[in-house]
């Protein structure tokens, strides 16, 4: 295959996937930062990191954009497919994790211009999250097929979006100058935080029945037993910024009895969500543990080690701040250690197997992974 052919193929086979590697890029530069050891450099690596995920989103939009343009009828087929379609869940969570960086790093470089692009992105990523959260689970419900036995954590990827943006809301929040403005996002994020956790809730409980059921998945999808540690990991940091961001907020708008609570059910919702994540992190490590021990082949899916990681470790960090627990800190500490040898690995891989050609595939090319009546036209 000559390099122009070779091209052309890599737009057509490119999938919402691939923005799964600017998810976790992006968590590592953002718990990089937030390890409370100073070692020189490592302030630098993160903000590199962060340029580098920008970088990364800005070419996949644009290879994707291109597809979209150049093969629409292979495009589309997507919205039928019952587990490339859950991939673009990936997209807003993808761009959260830059917005979170022009607050920690472009704020201190660029100021209010940082902030401003900031806001705006936030807004659009509430969009983009909100649509996944709903127009996915439709198709889900009206033209896709489904069943138990075939059901992963992958179900989560598109309805968690929302509590991403939540989360990036609350670090956005304290720097806006306008108290109104800065309660109106406090708000939006609870919402967008209710609007994702609960139903995330209630796929872990079925995901746990399928588990029982039917057992493991197969072992190309090995690392969908992390991601199950994502929506927990976001809904504990979610709760405890936003909390944290409430006792500040609350009182400038003149309700200060609120902000106490809500920093109260910051702290212990965070604890209990914490408590309930650790479970599926000690579970994810022994299933991970036997996909080893009986082959686990390398796949675009392993970046789902990421960024459930990631948000975990922050959110162990963040508790461990508003507590003082020092015991915390050695967890969330070892946690993102553990996260930036995962993401050196899988980076690597990553990029061989994009120069070798055979990670760009679109599943729903593939003949017979749809039925011929359910490719209609998207919503």
């Amino acid at each position: 295959m000559n390099d122009l052919n070779r091209k052309h193929e890599m737009v057509r086979q490119f999938t919402p996937n691939w923005f799964t590697a600017t998810m976790g890029t992006g968590i590592l530069a953002l718990a990089l930062n937030q390890l409370p050891i100073h070692i020189i450099g490592l302030h630098v690596v993160a903000q590199c990191l962060w340029f580098l995920n920008i970088a990364l989103f800005l070419l996949f939009s644009i290879l994707y954009f291109a597809r979209w343009v150049a093969y629409y009828e292979g495009a589309r087929r997507i919205f039928g497919h019952s587990v490339a379609s859950m991939f673009f869940g990936a997209i807003p969570m993808g761009l959260a994790t830059i917005i979170n960086g022009f607050v920690v790093f472009g704020i201190p470089l660029w100021g209010n211009s940082a902030l401003q692009a900031a806001r705006f992105l936030w807004w659009a990523d509430v969009v983009m999250a909100v649509a996944c959260g709903v127009l996915i689970p439709f198709m889900m419900f009206t033209r896709q097929e489904h069943s138990l036995e075939t059901m992963t954590a992958l179900w989560l990827l598109p309805i968690v979006a929302a509590e991403v943006s939540a989360a990036s809301g609350a670090l956005l929040v304290l720097h806006m100058p306008d108290p109104h403005v800065a309660l109106r996002i406090v708000i939006i994020s609870y919402a967008l935080w209710a609007f994702s956790v609960p139903l995330a809730m209630s796929v872990l409980v079925i995901l746990l029945m399928r588990l029982v059921l039917h057992k493991l998945p197969p072992s190309d999808m090995a690392a969908t037993g992390w991601l199950a540690m994502g929506p927990i990991g976001t809904g504990a940091l979610g709760l405890i910024l936003l909390g944290s961001d409430a006792n500040q907020i609350f009182p400038a708008a003149g309700l200060p009895g609120i902000g106490e609570v809500a920093f109260g059910l910051g702290v212990i919702g965070g604890s209990m969500l914490w408590g309930y994540g650790l479970w599926w992190l000690l579970i994810a490590l022994l299933t991970t543990r036997h996909y080893l021990h009986h082959g686990m082949p390398f796949n675009l899916g392993w970046w789902g080690f990421t960024f459930p990681i990631g948000v975990y470790a922050i959110a162990t960090l963040a508790l461990a701040k508003q507590t003082h627990i020092g015991f915390l800190f050695v967890v969330g500490g070892v946690l993102v250690a553990g996260l930036s040898c995962l993401w050196l690995t899988i980076a690597t891989r990553t990029l061989h197997g994009a120069w070798r050609g055979h990670l760009f595939i679109s599943p729903c090319l593939v003949p017979g992974s749809i039925p011929e009546d359910r490719i209609i036209e998207p919503i």
